[in-house]
């Protein structure tokens, strides 16, 4: 596996090495050992997946703290835009977004530390996206963004008009109004 440094400390994204041939292809999608010695010590305790078409966009969203989250996200098919946003009061990157682009294809994942808000956005007719976390999910500790916060200003790569949100999606704070933590790293 390849891990790549993007501009946002911590936010790594990971390169399987593919093996094609006739039959189809195979890859290791996580190694503890070597995910360790190249991002940082995690114990992934729950997996979650999602299928989404056109347009489906689902974020911003984080847990508050004790059920803080790390994510390794990927995608099994078609193509989906991530976003992970730093919302770590005093971090130098603070308000600050990577996006990555995704798909079944190129087999790329996204670790997303805690203390990120996170969200995807379906740019193929539909996506099956699935997520490791480390940490449970706790309806009492949800936290979340508005997708289109402008002091963020994420360019989701598709038409506001082809954005498909379910209610609780639309009503979201600002990042200037929400919830946040200190919380730092795995």
């Amino acid at each position: 596996m390849e891990f790549i440094n993007t501009e946002i400390d911590d936010v790594v994204i990971v390169k399987p090495k593919v093996f094609e041939d006739a039959r189809g292809y195979f890859f290791e999608t996580f190694v503890q050992k070597e995910f360790e010695e190249k991002v940082c010590k995690t114990t992934f305790v729950q997996d979650n997946q999602s299928k989404s078409s056109y347009g489906v966009l689902r974020g911003l969203h984080y847990q508050l703290p004790p059920f803080t989250q790390a994510k390794l996200v990927s995608v099994v098919k078609g193509n989906v835009l991530d976003v992970a946003v730093d919302i770590r009061m005093g971090s130098p990157t603070f308000g600050k977004y990577v996006a990555v682009e995704l798909s079944g294809e190129d087999h790329l994942q996204l670790f997303i530390p805690r203390g990120f808000a996170h969200g995807f956005v379906v740019l193929s007719n539909e996506a099956v996206f699935q997520y490791k976390c480390d940490n449970y999910y706790s309806p009492q500790h949800e936290g979340a963004i508005i997708w289109n916060d402008a002091a963020i200003a994420i360019n989701w790569q598709i038409a506001e008009k082809d954005i498909i949100l379910s209610e609780k999606d639309k009503m979201h704070p600002s990042l200037e109004n929400a919830k946040i933590f200190t919380q730092q790293n795995c």
